[in-house]
């Protein structure tokens, strides 16, 4: 009986951390894949690839979060999406930012014109440094999480994060 026990703690385990990184995993994935269908479909892959490994993981976390564990697997599964399908991330515009409130027309498509900029910017950037990116300010993950996810320390991921920043800024300077 003490079997079933453990299985249902695991799977309330689980349930709590799917629930509670379900968004985060899903918009890694649509910001790095670029559409809502992929996303979504790596999304469930990441998580049935994490339901495997779960044991194992919350073991070895020692206490420590598993966001960063879940993003790894969204990473790997993202590279191989593209190296199957030798795809590179395509960002619908409307879908990137609802706008929030009534603007002019000319501010409105300025504002567009300065969005499609940046996610060209993003898009042209080298996997790890746009990577380290979507980690920092679409997720709003730590520089101890990226480094976790990324496999990296966290001293080089602050480099990384300057470089793509720095990179970033030089790619938008040349379009403004």
């Amino acid at each position: 009986m003490e079997r079933l026990d453990g299985k249902a703690e695991l799977d309330a385990e689980f349930t709590d951390l799917y629930r509670a990184h379900l968004r985060d995993v899903y918009s890694y994935a649509y910001y790095r894949i670029g559409n809502h269908h992929d996303a979504e479909d790596l999304t469930e892959q990441t998580f049935l690839q994490a339901w495997r490994h779960f044991e194992r993981a919350r073991r070895e976390a020692e206490g420590r979060p598993l966001r960063p564990w879940l993003i790894r697997i969204a990473h790997n599964l993202a590279a191989n999406y593209y190296r199957d399908r030798s795809r590179r991330p395509q960002t619908n515009l409307d879908d990137a930012a609802p706008v929030a409130a009534l603007h002019e027309t000319a501010r409105l498509v300025e504002g567009r014109q300065e969005l499609r900029d940046v996610l060209e910017g993003v898009a042209a950037l080298p996997d790890d440094r746009r990577e380290a990116l979507i980690m920092r300010f679409a997720l709003g993950m730590d520089n101890r999480e990226i480094a976790r996810a990324l496999g990296r320390s966290e001293g080089a991921t602050k480099v990384l994060l300057h470089r793509a920043i720095k990179q970033l800024e030089g790619a938008l300077a040349t379009h403004g």
